[in-house]
């Protein structure tokens, strides 16, 4: 189902080209259907929820756009800043500046925050950046997320919290500062203080740089109340099946999507594939 965002009344930060444009995108996981059709154009500075029920393929949308191996492309096109991404790799989606915040970061035993951020950073960069460069950017954006300055002395993930995974994950989006970020879930498993703490942050680096396009996966109205969508979309077996405005977010946490789907025609769906992302 096609998806016209141009129809909502919701104004974006920044009205630009497109960053990312999806279309009629369909996706296989061992032979297995999961994205079905899906059609969404992300412009520069716009910030887009996707939600839907569990098994939606809204997780599948996030790792196909990095390029997962895990899922086969079987139909349409990802195109990013008007060239297609399909046969690039994960590296090369990341170095271009795609950036995706993981559901469930992963621990890395042995190596450090610090570590891992300054050989990323240069990776992504293309160049070695100074020590001293790189201690400034780290220090400031550690404040910025009210962190410790020992947090990036630990190991990635190893004995962190749900709060302090997904406030190093937001610790990379600063750092990395993409063109287009995707946050899968960044607010599974939050506290009210901890999910203010990444809100802050995902709003402080979208107000620095106006050309952000911002993808907010998540089940939840909550962190809408502290990130401003532009658009709001529901995914329900594989398909965009209703875009809007915040009030449609609102809409889904007041009533579920069973109204939305009677709406469409679409009873009984949304839970066909209950257990697949």
């Amino acid at each position: 189902m096609t998806t016209d965002t141009s129809a909502t009344e919701h104004t974006p930060r920044a009205t630009g080209t497109p960053t990312l444009e999806i279309t009629d995108l369909r996706v296989e996981i061992e032979g297995k259907p999961i994205i079905t059709g899906v059609n969404l154009t992300v412009n520069q500075g716009e910030i887009h929820a996707l939600m839907g029920p569990n098994g939606s393929g809204k997780s599948t949308l996030a790792n196909t756009l990095m390029g997962h191996p895990k899922y086969t492309v079987t139909g349409g096109e990802i195109k990013f800043q008007g060239e297609s991404i399909l046969d690039w790799s994960p590296d090369q989606r990341a170095r271009s500046g795609l950036f995706l915040s993981f559901q469930y970061p992963t621990a890395i035993p042995g190596v450090t925050m610090i570590n891992f951020l300054r050989q990323a950073l240069n990776a992504v960069a293309g160049r070695e950046i100074p020590v001293r460069e790189f201690r400034t950017r780290l220090n400031e954006k550690m404040a910025l997320l009210k962190m410790d300055q020992q947090f990036a002395r630990r190991y990635i993930n190893e004995g962190f919290s749900g709060g302090e995974k997904k406030r190093a994950e937001i610790l990379q989006l600063h750092m990395f500062n993409p063109k287009l970020a995707v946050l899968d879930e960044t607010d599974s498993g939050l506290d009210v203080d901890a999910l203010r703490v990444v809100a802050e942050g995902v709003n402080g680096i979208t107000g620095s740089n106006p050309e952000l396009g911002v993808l907010i996966i998540t089940h939840y109205y909550r962190i809408l109340n502290y990130i401003e969508p532009d658009f709001v979309h529901v995914l329900v077996d594989g398909a965009i099946v209703k875009s809007g405005g915040k009030d449609l977010a609102l809409e889904v946490e007041n009533n579920g999507y069973e109204n939305i789907l009677k709406e469409l025609g679409l009873e009984g769906a949304g839970g066909s594939r209950r257990g697949t992302l």
